[in-house]
């Protein structure tokens, strides 16, 4: 017996790999498109779908409800600087005056809990694209050598603490200092930004955030990540391994071992190299 799984959708390639991953199972995706920032194409692929403004919580919640949504994925980042203008309605409006604060911790777990108060589930991606999960280890033919370990064992606390304040996943370090710090921009124009400020060298750390929900807004990098890296002169990827996403994974390791770029999962912590 088949059922409904609602999908919130948002930029990118994401909610088309889950959109069929639930297909694929025998299952009949859900979709809430946000407009502004899911591409228009979702339209064509998936027959039961509500496009709403972002803000509009209630509209998004009787969407699910009318279907007999169960399963609720999140799949696919928010641009930030555009959900600066968000309108919310009565139900989301509500929500944001309890909240102290408006970062995306803070954010997405109150939807999440006002999800779970309406009796839905609020599922991992990964339960319907496990091949997505970055695996354990040292992905490419380059490894870090001890310089470069040393300093991701230098960044991944760093990277937690600045995940535990809610500022961002990604830091760019060389040589023991921090060159640059993700906050709204995103990871891809952090480590563009760090490579204008140092020449070579840069060791990118992305990690998962300790406070917010494994469910929602894991870590992800890909081929872009790569061809970005390359571009800013960064040598090594260390990114958590099974908290985080690894989109067109062949695809990426065969372009990092192209431009001599190391790329390391990391499930414990950096010891782990040694």
């Amino acid at each position: 017996m088949s059922n409904r799984v609602g999908i919130i959708a948002g930029e990118g390639e994401f909610p088309f790999l889950v959109l069929q991953g639930v297909k694929d199972t025998g299952n009949e995706p859900c979709i809430v498109a946000i407009k502004g920032h899911t591409r228009e194409e979702i339209s064509v692929v998936s027959e039961n779908i509500s496009w709403i403004h972002l803000g509009q919580l209630g509209k998004l919640i009787n969407f699910f409800k009318k279907n007999n949504v169960k399963e609720i994925i999140f799949a696919g980042a928010i641009n930030k600087p555009r959900a600066l203008n968000v309108r919310p309605d009565f139900r989301a409006a509500k929500l944001l005056l309890k909240l102290k604060s408006h970062s995306d911790n803070a954010l997405l777990e109150a939807v999440v809990n006002e999800l779970l108060s309406e009796g839905f589930s609020v599922i991992p991606p990964t339960k319907y694209v496990p091949a997505l999960q970055t695996p354990k280890g040292i992905l490419t033919k380059k490894k870090p050598n001890k310089r470069e370990v040393e300093s991701i064992k230098y960044g991944w606390p760093i990277a937690k603490r600045l995940g535990e304040m809610d500022i961002g996943q990604t830091i760019v370090v060389k040589d023991k200092m921090v060159v640059a710090v993700e906050a709204m921009e995103g990871t891809n124009n952090t480590i563009l930004r760090a490579g204008t400020l140092v020449k070579g060298g840069l060791v990118v750390i992305k990690v998962f955030k300790p406070n917010q929900s494994p469910v929602v807004d894991q870590p992800s990098v890909g081929v872009k990540t790569i061809e970005v890296m390359k571009q800013a002169g960064a040598n090594i990827l260390a990114i958590e391994a099974e908290k985080s996403l690894f989109f067109e994974r062949d695809r990426a390791i065969s372009l990092a071992n192209e431009f001599g770029i190391a790329i390391v999962g990391i499930l414990e912590g950096p010891e782990e190299l040694d």
